[in-house]
């Protein structure tokens, strides 16, 4: 029942997470702005934090002490945010090579993955979470049936994970998407290359000239691929697409070959987020 009861815990932290982020975002993009790895409501790394907190308080009752200093709570919740940022961004960016917040043009940033602002306004955020929400969430747990928590988890875990299944194929299938959509274009990029070199001359201007038009021609191509690929991606691939804040090399590319598909990508985005636009 334990177990149950934490699993409805972290979904329902994740949602107030979801509204937090979003609210934030559209208050700042000043329009919609779905936040969150995952397609539904939920942004799974503030429900670990609470739910983490809150074990954390209940096994060291001294932390849940009416004496326990205030500025002690503030340093344990903003070194954990800031713990869980860091681990979240690494995990995400090795399987996706890309990062869905980027703090590079913040003060005080460890590899843009975290910050002091940020992390002092987690801790601040965190000292209201364990005076006010944990304590009014516990003193519900007296007034809810045990079975209820165990039925609410069962739906629950199955709407999260076939959540988590969608997204982890939509991104899977976006990720083959822009290697199919690179190698394309390499393709066409190699022909207008060929076809330039059989018509040159030893002039210099002439040269300089078939450079020049191939190079138009190689970004007319560029835009053209990423409208065209970007119009057969699904909303969801769209929605994931425009909340990533960053995308990074691959270490097992050359350089050249990350410079192209980190370009693709941003055309990609730029594209989708107008499909997006017009679609909402």
């Amino acid at each position: 029942m334990l177990v149950a009861q934490y699993f409805v815990e972290f979904i329902f932290y994740s949602f107030l997470g979801w509204i937090w982020e979003s609210t934030y975002c559209t208050t700042k993009e000043k329009k919609w702005a779905d936040r969150g790895f995952l397609f539904g409501p939920i942004c799974p790394i503030y429900g670990s934090c609470v739910v983490a907190t809150s074990i954390l308080f209940g096994l060291f009752p001294a932390l849940s002490d009416p004496a326990f200093p205030i500025w002690g709570i503030f340093i344990i919740c903003m070194l954990g945010s800031a713990v869980a940022e860091f681990g979240t961004s690494w995990v995400l960016e090795k399987r996706f090579h890309a990062r869905w917040w980027d703090y590079s043009e913040m003060p005080l940033n460890i590899q843009g993955r975290i910050c002091l602002p940020v992390s002092i306004c987690f801790g601040l955020a965190g000292v209201l979470v364990v005076k006010f929400l944990i304590p009014f969430i516990n003193g519900m747990h007296a007034v809810v049936s045990p079975i209820i928590y165990e039925i609410l988890a069962l739906i629950l875990a199955a709407v999260f994970g076939a959540d988590f299944a969608l997204t982890e194929a939509s991104l899977s299938a976006l990720l083959k998407d822009v290697e199919k959509m690179h190698a394309e274009f390499n393709e066409r990029a190699q022909a207008r290359f060929e076809k330039v070199q059989e018509g040159v001359t030893s002039v210099e201007t002439r040269v300089n000239n078939e450079k020049l038009a191939m190079e138009a021609k190689v970004n007319e191509a560029k835009a053209t691929l990423s409208k065209l690929h970007a119009g057969q991606l699904s909303f969801n691939q769209k929605r994931i697409l425009v909340s990533i804040a960053k995308f990074v090399p691959d270490k097992k590319r050359t350089e050249d070959q990350n410079k192209d598909r980190i370009m693709l990508l941003k055309e990609l985005k730029i594209r989708s987020r107008k499909f997006r636009d017009k679609d909402a």
